[in-house]
């Protein structure tokens, strides 16, 4: 009887065991499924993630690649202008350096520069009275005399003019009081002295042209003598404040 008991248990105790074996296998296996299901989708997260990355960096590539070219065609723009420019002003170099040039003639007939050069000296002065004329002034130098060979000047390129030493600007006026003359509230009596800067042998042509400004004056009784200077200097106006 105990053998057959022993027998019997030592059955049951085999099929525990290869049960027991079969649990752990299926365990196992089951364990080896999930974690290798667990790692394929761990790792198709990270190749997801990856993805996306590679993705937002491509779009940003992108994004870079059209702002280069944006900037490119705007530095091409921009250089294009500046040729424009450039060839403009080689253009007009010779323009912007006559228009210079007058500035600097219209400040020297201002009296705002001083003047210095080469030129002409006028003078003029009353004529001998002749006790047989009727108009004592017929003989005497007028503004009127004064002014028409001021223009003549002005005309003739002068850059800058005195009487008597007085700068005389484009708004000076001169006006007549018997044997004087006032150039802009300073009275001067005769001679009167004209200085012009400017080329001497233009302004001595003008003056002395057939029938022109010296002529005209000669036939008014004004005595006139004209001279050339190598050298004439003129202050600049002083402006009262």
């Amino acid at each position: 009887m105990n053998n057959k008991k022993n027998s019997k248990g030592n059955f049951f105790t085999r099929k525990q065991f290869e049960l027991l074996i079969v649990c752990v296998t299926t365990g196992f296996i089951i364990g080896y499924s999930y974690n290798q299901a667990k790692d394929n989708r761990e790792a198709g997260a990270i190749d997801s993630e990856l993805f996306e990355q590679e993705d937002s960096y491509r779009e940003e590539l992108i994004t870079q690649q059209e702002r280069n070219k944006e900037l490119t065609e705007e530095l091409n723009t921009l250089q294009e202008q500046i040729r424009k420019y450039e060839k403009s002003f080689a253009s007009n170099e010779k323009d912007y350096k006559k228009l210079v040039e007058q500035a600097e003639d219209l400040r020297l007939l201002l009296g705002e520069l001083k003047s210095e050069g080469k030129g002409i000296r006028i003078t003029l002065q009353d004529g001998d009275y002749d006790p047989k004329s009727l108009n004592p002034n017929d003989y005497i130098v007028h503004e009127s005399h004064v002014f028409k060979l001021m223009n003549e000047l002005k005309i003739s390129g002068a850059q800058a003019i005195a009487i008597n030493g007085q700068r005389v600007m484009a708004n000076s006026y001169i006006r007549c009081n018997g044997p004087v003359i006032t150039i802009d509230g300073t009275q001067h009596p005769a001679p009167f002295v004209i200085e012009a800067v400017g080329d001497s042998e233009t302004l001595m042509a003008s003056l002395n042209l057939s029938g022109g400004v010296v002529d005209q004056l000669l036939n008014d009784n004004i005595v006139v003598s004209l001279e050339e200077n190598q050298k004439l200097t003129m202050p600049k106006v002083k402006v009262e404040s």
